[in-house]
């Protein structure tokens, strides 16, 4: 996710409070007293829950035509159980459950707090492969007290669902840890497009509506999952080595957008001379006519306001820069997630990098300017936000602000630190190999250290304890000059 600057304009206030407080589950049965659990994130303590391994997920919506009114929805989850399991918790809160059955059989369920909580008839055994199918409503309007998930554009719907409102929009085991194959089906009246994550294996016609299906071929993060429906355009161009490269546009802006568009493989070509194979089987922007204040790496398709491509106030490196940080999560975030929301930083330190270097190589920003600015303003970032691995709990009712300057540009200053500390070739190798290692799976900050310690030939330990947990910024390797202004509670006289 990139924050971009008018989203700290009057107009966008609104986005600001994106992920504010939990919604209840509107539910028509329910069985004995539950009680929500959670997989202990230390910044989302009730987010995912145990018990479970998700293999994939079987999602079809039906869109009513109006981004108003419910979705009806059917959401079929696979899994392994890993421990035996009487009970089982999903995440899920802005919709009405109509039923769910468990292998086929009825199931009882409840709501408790943002969880859906589901009783089989008997008890899985440890080890069991289980079929859950939930019936349920997928509501585009967000409540008063909370957004995210569904987000509502001029012409239909798109999706928002970092960091914890995937369960906004269907049942789901919301966090990161637990990657899933997906499926995706949409059926909307004929004028509209559907797209959804990874490739297209179906389009069916009849009685005045289509059913788009799209199905991964990489596992994905819930946070990560993306459904287009819209009065759009799809635009096809290949990529490098014929990677299929598609785009989602309004289609009434398409002769203005697709000079951006044309970009994309060149961009892709640039990241893959960094860090090595573009990991997915496609790649796209999706262009939305909406209000959020922010782009979002959702695998295979990013989500992007479709103004800033068309507000001229926008230099035109910026922007490239920005299809860039989208671009770069990817391969960080994306193709290898975070194990736990504390590691954020991976996330977004590595995208931030990849946006600055390719500033730097193609519109002549320099990497060691923005960083030695970064540098300055690091202290007041630890102080407002902690430090880049240990980020403070979101601000209360405002869930998406643990994207603070801390993960961003703090964060890169931190791998600015590792690259002038152990050299540009072993930074450089380092980075391949991480991208490589843990393609398609999770990792921690302590994967991260260990890496580089390995790839270096020195303990490390000590180095990333300084700047990646600790409440001063350290000095900086090669540039002992460089200074970091206190927070104003610190400053002397004040």
């Amino acid at each position: 996710m990139l924050l971009t600057p008018h989203a700290r304009t009057p107009r966008r206030l609104k986005a600001a409070a994106l992920l504010a407080s939990a919604v209840s589950v509107c539910l028509v049965a329910a069985s004995a007293p539950a009680a929500p659990l959670g997989v202990g994130d230390r910044l989302f303590p009730h987010l995912g829950n145990p018990g479970y391994d998700v293999a994939s997920y079987d999602l079809s919506f039906t869109y009513p035509g109006s981004n108003s009114e419910p979705l009806q929805a059917v959401t079929t989850i696979d899994a392994w159980t890993t421990t035996s399991l009487d009970r089982i918790n999903l995440d899920f809160a802005h919709g009405k459950v109509e039923s769910v059955e468990v292998d086929g059989k009825p199931a009882s369920f409840a709501g408790a707090d943002e969880d859906l909580v589901v009783t089989p008839e008997e008890a899985l055994p440890r080890g069991s492969w289980m079929r859950i199918t939930v019936k349920h409503t997928s509501d585009p309007v967000a409540s008063e007290k909370r957004d995210g998930g569904w987000v509502r554009t001029t012409d239909g719907l798109a999706m928002a669902n970092q960091a914890d409102a995937a369960h906004l929009v269907f049942p789901c085991n919301d966090h990161p840890s637990d990657k899933a194959m997906f499926t995706i089906r949409v059926t909307a009246p004929d004028g509209y497009t559907a797209v959804a994550n990874g490739l297209p294996t179906g389009v069916d016609r009849a009685a005045g509506a289509t059913t788009w299906t799209y199905r991964t071929q990489h596992p994905m993060a819930t946070e990560l999952a993306q459904v287009s429906i819209g009065r759009s355009t799809v635009l096809h161009r290949e990529g490098p080595h014929g990677l299929p490269v598609r785009d989602v546009v309004p289609t009434k802006h398409l002769k203005a957008l697709e000079p951006w568009l044309e970009k994309t493989p060149d961009q892709i070509s640039w990241m893959e001379s960094k860090v090595g194979r573009y990991p997915f089987e496609t790649y796209g922007l999706l262009m939305a006519d909406a209000d959020t204040g922010f782009e979002l790496e959702t695998q295979t398709l990013s989500l992007f306001e479709r103004e800033l491509f068309t507000e001229p106030a926008y230099p035109k490196w910026y922007v490239e820069s920005i299809m860039v940080h989208e671009l770069a999560h990817q391969w960080f975030g994306d193709s290898v997630a975070p194990a736990s929301w504390s590691d954020l930083w991976l996330n977004e330190g590595h995208a931030t990098w990849y946006e600055a270097l390719y500033a730097g190589e193609k519109a002549g920003k320099s990497m060691e300017a923005r960083m030695k600015a970064a540098y300055g303003a690091s202290d007041r970032w630890r102080a407002a936000g902690g430090p880049p691995a240990a980020p403070k709990a979101p601000d209360p009712g405002q869930k998406i602000s643990i994207f603070r300057p801390n993960v961003y540009d703090g964060a890169a200053l931190a791998l600015y630190a590792l690259r002038q500390e152990i050299g540009r070739e072993t930074f450089e190798r380092l980075e391949r190999v991480w991208v490589s290692r843990h393609e398609d799976g999770t990792a921690t900050t302590a994967d991260f250290v260990a890496l580089a310690s390995d790839m270096s030939g020195r303990d490390l330990d000590g180095f990333f304890q300084d700047w990646l947990y600790g409440e001063k910024t350290p000095p900086m390797p090669g540039h002992p000059d460089w200074k970091s202004m206190a927070p104003a509670s610190q400053r002397p006289g004040e």
